[in-house]
């Protein structure tokens, strides 16, 4: 007979977790264990990286998941290693081998084909990729070894920097540091210039170290986090406006915020700003010298005058926050 297994107490938590995700797990598999280690309630991650892919996966927990878009679309730094000479099926160490060829190109050619992926360029998804066509995932496809027409994406690659390279021996490759806008295909992106390097190629190492403002030094990893107390493991979260870095900060009044988080537009002299971060006090609450102030009422932007509301919190949310990390609303 098994044991009954023990319930996890839930409870409200708000702010962003970064963390190091380990190689072999899924991001959402990562997701759920932050959240069972921090008894959270609700949960979400700011944009997928592939279990074979290790570093920065922000999570989101409670009131930032409102704000988990902003970071699906910021621009992301990748490291990885591309295995010249052997081609596989999936484009990663895991497929099979389908093609090998000799590695002759030289220091100069492989310079220049990296200047050839600079700026703007076009991508094929690859078919082992979670993109839906027709509702179905692209790697759904591939698992029945159907291949489908994809459309081409547009990305930009920001800079491209070939940290080292080896062109002779039994493992000849490359390793790249890659700023990239969302959507590209870092697996794509190695494939491509192998192949433009005239013996094709694999990635054999991929690892995110930067999303937006966050990077590697300021995560953690699961297993760290594990060894942490329950309050130490709290701690570690970044206040829900971290997600809300860069953009205008606008400071409302105790009557202007209680009207805004009702989802009313005000009015005064801001100039127009497509991201705006608000704050204010706690509205329908007197003030407390306790809490410091003011404390973020959500996002928004401004227009011709008009501060246009946009995501917000709820007071019940707000004051959760307050209640259980008073420094997290500063």
């Amino acid at each position: 007979m098994h044991a009954p297994r023990t319930r996890v107490q839930r409870r409200p938590v708000h702010g962003v977790l970064l963390l190091d995700k380990p190689l072999g797990l899924s991001s959402n598999q990562a997701l759920q264990k932050a959240k069972w280690l921090l008894r959270a309630e609700k949960a979400g991650h700011t944009g997928t990286l592939d279990p074979l892919a290790s570093g920065v996966l922000p999570l989101c927990f409670g009131a930032a998941t409102k704000f988990s878009q902003l970071h699906l679309d910021a621009d992301k730094t990748y490291e990885t290693t591309v295995r010249l000479g052997v081609k596989t099926r999936t484009g990663d160490a895991e497929g099979d081998v389908v093609e090998t060829r000799p590695v002759t190109c030289t220091v100069g050619q492989v310079v220049e084909v990296l200047d050839r992926f600079m700026g703007p360029i076009s991508q094929v998804p690859p078919m082992h990729s979670a993109l839906k066509k027709d509702g179905k995932p692209l790697y759904e496809y591939a698992r029945d070894g159907e291949t489908v027409e994809r459309e081409p994406r547009h990305v930009v690659i920001h800079d491209l920097e070939l940290l080292d390279m080896q062109l002779q021996g039994d493992t000849p490759q490359l390793r790249l540091r890659v700023c990239c806008s969302k959507g590209t295909y870092i697996r794509t992106l190695g494939e491509d210039i192998a192949e433009a390097l005239g013996c094709g190629g694999h990635l054999s190492m991929l690892r995110r170290i930067a999303t937006g403002p966050f990077d590697s030094t300021q995560c953690i990893t699961l297993d760290a986090l594990e060894a942490l107390s329950e309050r130490e493991r709290f701690e570690r979260l970044l206040p829900v406006q971290a997600l809300l870095a860069g953009h205008e900060r606008v400071t409302l009044d105790s009557e202007h915020a209680g009207r805004f988080l009702s989802g009313v537009r005000r009015r005064g002299d801001w100039e127009d700003h497509a991201r705006v971060a608000v704050f204010g006090p706690m509205p329908g609450k007197p003030p407390d010298p306790h809490i410091p102030e003011p404390v973020l009422l959500g996002s928004a932007h401004t227009k011709a005058g008009e501060l246009i509301p946009g995501r917000l919190l709820s007071p019940s949310e707000i004051q959760q926050i307050l209640d259980n990390s008073p420094e997290l609303s500063t």
